[in-house]
């Protein structure tokens, strides 16, 4: 199985939109092995987004990101990141399909609602950034036999 890092944002957060997020997420068959509701310190912030440290918007983008508390996930499934990814929509709301959680719930780039990983190797390296291998919970779920062949 493959993991998937998730963050609802602060205005996800703030819109209370973190039990929709999950459970769009659980009905899709997706497995919450790991969750953290807090406001994020300037370092974590600082590796989560360090592609975007020397860009223009980065400043504003970090000011916005430690507005309020954000939801970290982290989700199991086969596929789980191109699933989370389709689930998630088009990062730019404009462009998000009905259906996905962009296109049902934001309308501005700058508050997207939430963060997914990108690919498997962007999903293990904010996965460390933000949970330790023991907030990590390997469990078989009941479920997994009507999900999986």
């Amino acid at each position: 199985m493959e993991r998937s890092f998730v963050m609802v944002k602060p205005d996800g957060v703030q819109r209370g939109l973190i039990g929709e997020i999950i459970s769009r997420f659980e009905k899709k068959g997706l497995k919450l092995v790991a969750a953290r509701f807090e406001s994020l310190p300037d370092g974590r912030v600082q590796e989560q987004y360090r592609e975007h440290l020397e860009k223009p918007f980065f400043p504003g983008l970090k000011s916005y990101i430690t507005s309020g508390p954000v939801f970290l996930m982290v989700w199991e499934g086969k596929n789980v990141v191109p699933i989370v990814r389709l689930l998630v929509g088009a990062t730019n709301p404009a462009e998000a399909l009905p259906g996905t959680i962009r296109g049902d719930f934001a309308i501005d780039i700058g508050r997207n609602v939430i963060h997914a990983s990108d690919s498997n190797e962007s999903a293990a390296r904010e996965i460390a950034i933000h949970f330790k291998n023991d907030d990590l919970v390997g469990y078989s779920a009941i479920a997994e036999p009507m999900i999986y062949e």
